[in-house]
């Protein structure tokens, strides 16, 4: 029984990971390409946040009740795009700071060889 349930729960998991839109937006973010778009994509929360004062407005007016579940999705998806862009400039200055250590070591290592200057590289087809 355990296992139908562990395996139900991973299914339905990677389904929501791979077809979701905030899941795949998050997912995008969250790649080195990706990291400086963490900041704008906080601007995305404020459609969400106004689209959930609509529905509460329209639960309040007599509507569904269904609706109130957009209206925990809506805040839901604000508080995750909020949360996001904070993580993201985190995320960016560690990578560019291990980028930075990356290129120091490297440049160490080339100046300890006896490299004399190392400017733009030059591929080997190219020279004749």
């Amino acid at each position: 029984m355990f296992d139908i349930i562990l395996a139900t729960t991973a299914r339905c998991y990677f389904f929501l990971r791979r077809f979701m839109p905030m899941a795949i937006v998050i997912d995008a973010i969250n790649t080195r390409r990706g990291l400086k778009w963490g900041v704008p994509a906080m601007l995305l929360a404020v459609p969400y946040a106004i689209a959930a004062v609509y529905f509460r407005a329209q639960v309040g007016d007599g509507g569904p009740g269904w609706l109130n579940l957009l209206v925990i999705l809506c805040l839901w998806n604000t508080l995750k795009l909020l949360h996001i862009g904070p993580i993201s400039l985190l995320k960016l200055m560690m990578v560019r700071i291990r980028e930075a250590r990356a290129r120091r070591r490297m440049t160490r290592v080339l100046l300890g060889d006896g490299v004399e200057s190392f400017g733009e590289p030059v591929h080997m087809t190219t020279q004749r």
